[in-house]
């Protein structure tokens, strides 16, 4: 599939082939303000090629209103947006810049009175694909959201997880760079979730940026490459993922030996990574661990090594939910 779309799709060949230096979406000190609320503030994010971008935080953070600048449905106050090198102004036409995004809001309606492959074939007509490329198109597209077996059934007798996956694959039928999704997956059951997260996957692979906000934190923490957390309009953090749990997570690893447990302990204070331990039965121990996976294997070989009987080894740590519950907690307290 992601094969047939690269080739279906010169522009994801191009946008990979291309120096990543150049971001595919640009937001520099990004600002909106309604009257006396400050609703974004100064906010900046670089996104490349291939990039899952999850924004989180709470209601009323900012994130509706920092996408809808971001796709030009909403006039910031101060700031620039530049799309694929290009500026972006939407005080001016600018057409082409429009065509590379791609854009899902949260409320966004079907047309009832349309079957699916007639709802798809009229945005196509819009974005002026000739017939040909139009219908090799919407099968492909159709294939990619998993509803060509739906494409004569109308809108209306489709399930909630059935629209949403329309409605994205009405939003990426003219290929754009940039994909801009606004809780997509709100209420939809897990499976529907689980089907919407591999499209997504899919669609990075074929070159695409993608922004994306969900309050599912489980779900994007599992296709996110970078997570942004947004706090009464300001973007208090923006960093990879795996940054994020090496610096916010607590890690915990728990180790189980069929031997004595004080030559365990023993062991394991003599390791640089472990910076305290809790006894939780006669042959177990929790330690809070600083470190990586590569340093949680070697701290593994070291006990064997040391011939301890080791009956069980369980590395944990605290997942992005965890994360941003104490980083809202931290800022309340301050």
């Amino acid at each position: 599939m992601v094969s047939e779309i690269l080739q279906a799709n010169p522009m994801a060949q191009n946008r990979i082939a291309t120096d990543a230096a150049i971001p595919t979406l640009s937001v520099q000190g990004l600002t909106k303000r309604f009257q006396r609320k400050i609703a974004v503030n100064d906010v900046y994010i670089d996104l490349f090629p291939g990039e899952i971008y999850g924004l989180i935080g709470p209601n009323g953070a900012g994130k509706t209103t920092l996408m809808e600048m971001m796709v030009g449905a909403e006039m910031p106050t101060l700031g620039e947006i530049w799309i694929d090198g290009e500026p972006f102004r939407q005080d001016q036409n600018s057409p082409m810049i429009q065509r590379c995004i791609g854009f899902l809001p949260d409320d966004y309606p079907l047309y009832d009175d349309l079957t699916v492959w007639q709802y798809l074939d009229y945005f196509a007509r819009l974005y002026g694909m000739a017939s040909p490329q139009r219908r090799s198109r919407l099968y492909e597209i159709l294939e990619l959201v998993q509803l060509t077996s739906k494409r004569h059934s109308r809108t209306t007798e489709l399930s909630r997880g059935m629209k949403q996956r329309l409605g994205l694959a009405r939003t990426i039928i003219h290929q754009p760079s940039l994909l801009v999704l606004d809780e997509p997956v709100s209420g939809l059951d897990p499976v529907a979730r689980m089907e919407f997260r591999d499209i997504i996957k899919t669609l990075q692979k074929s070159g695409m940026t993608i922004l994306i906000s969900s309050h599912v934190l489980s779900d994007l923490a599992d296709f996110c490459t970078t997570i942004g957390i947004m706090e009464l309009g300001h973007l208090v953090e923006s960093a990879p993922l795996e940054e994020l749990y090496r610096r916010l997570s607590r890690q915990q690893i728990f180790i189980a030996t069929l031997g004595d447990r004080e030559a365990l302990a023993q062991a394991l204070a003599a390791h640089p990574c472990i910076k305290a331990q809790a006894v939780v039965s006669d042959q177990e121990i929790c330690v809070e661990f600083e470190g990586d996976e590569a340093e949680a294997g070697a701290l593994l070989r070291s006990l064997i090594a040391a011939n301890l009987p080791i009956r069980h080894f369980n590395h944990t740590r605290e997942d992005l939910e965890t994360i941003f519950l104490k980083h809202l907690d931290h800022k309340q307290v301050s």
